[in-house]
């Protein structure tokens, strides 16, 4: 029996090598702030209320991207558009509600000036947000192609790219999430 050998899709394999790559940068940011939070001077900073509620709506995404993608798999277009829609909505809510908790930590006096926690929340949380953004670009152009015109080839790989790291950038709040509320 000739059994053929799994092979992963390209376009697979290199989302994964660049999620590797991004998982390695916050590991080596997120370990600098562990260094660096004993310097003298270092401020610290309360995890405003609007972070818990952005940690609720990007789940709820998750949810939802996951959903899209097993509409479209079973060929509910309507679902999948209706799904796809509501994730890049989250989405953008999840930006709106970070922007809102870096004004409050900003308005606490929280800058860029000076060593502390804050510092390194807007660098390491800024640089997720810019990884949302850039899903959230993804998934404007799947919502662009999910209404433009009839389906006629059901390739599910880039919804199936989308929702990979969709659920990465969640992953990836929830543990910049967990740091930042337990490391001071």
């Amino acid at each position: 029996m000739n059994e053929q050998r799994k092979k992963i899709h390209p376009h697979k394999f290199t989302l994964w090598v660049a999620l590797g790559s991004i998982v390695m940068m916050f590991a080596g940011l997120t370990s600098a702030y562990i260094v660096k939070r004993d310097a003298p001077g270092w401020t610290t900073f309360s995890i405003p209320r609007a972070f818990w509620y952005s940690t609720g709506v990007m789940l709820l995404s998750s949810v939802t991207v996951q959903m899209a993608l097993k509409a479209f798999k079973e060929r509910e277009m309507m679902r999948y558009r209706n799904l796809i829609t509501l994730t890049a909505f989250l989405g953008v809510a999840f930006v709106g509600l970070q922007w809102i908790g870096f004004k409050s930590i900003w308005n606490s006096g929280i800058t860029l000036k000076g060593s502390g926690g804050g510092q390194f929340l807007y660098i390491i949380a800024g640089l997720h947000a810019l990884h949302v953004l850039g899903g959230i670009v993804a998934l404007i152009i799947l919502f662009i192609k999910a209404f433009a015109s009839k389906v006629r080839r059901y390739d599910s790989i880039p919804i199936e790219l989308m929702s990979t790291y969709w659920h990465f950038v969640d992953l990836l709040w929830i543990y910049l999430f967990i740091f930042f509320m337990g490391i001071k």
